[in-house]
């Protein structure tokens, strides 16, 4: 009995990797991972947003005192018109930030989509190149 009669992995002769083929799926697992990275980042920075917006519906119900407003690793008293005007600049501030990281996301999707298509043209089922579903 051979070793393909009782299921064992039997490598495709007709499929040969070379060098350039191995250089292609190495950028495209690095632009995956980067990607995976921008995500748990684009994920924080969403976080953040929101919780200033929250920030700031909650503060227009707070009587016209002073606010403690934290910058840095201190708290420092400022009228409510001033801290609104604060989190407005902190939230257009993430806003862009949010903004560059999906931009970086669409590029590198852009540049998997064309690796994708070369080596799944190569390899066809030989290859598995989709993210997988948790």
């Amino acid at each position: 009995m051979t070793s393909a009669s009782k299921g064992g992995f039997q490598p495709d002769s007709d499929v040969h990797i070379t060098f350039e083929d191995q250089q292609k799926i190495n950028k495209f697992a690095r632009h995956n991972a980067k990607l995976e990275d921008f995500k748990d980042e684009l994920k924080q920075k969403q976080n953040e947003l929101k919780n200033l917006e929250e920030a700031a519906d909650e503060i227009e119900l707070l009587p016209d005192d002073k606010i403690p407003f934290l910058v840095g690793e201190i708290f420092v008293f400022q009228d409510q018109e001033k801290t609104q005007k604060c989190l407005e600049e902190a939230k257009q501030q993430i806003q862009k930030e949010i903004e560059g990281i999906e931009d970086k996301c669409s590029k590198l999707k852009e540049i998997m989509s064309d690796l994708k298509t070369q080596l799944y043209g190569k390899f066809g089922s030989h290859i598995n190149l989709e993210a997988e579903e948790e």
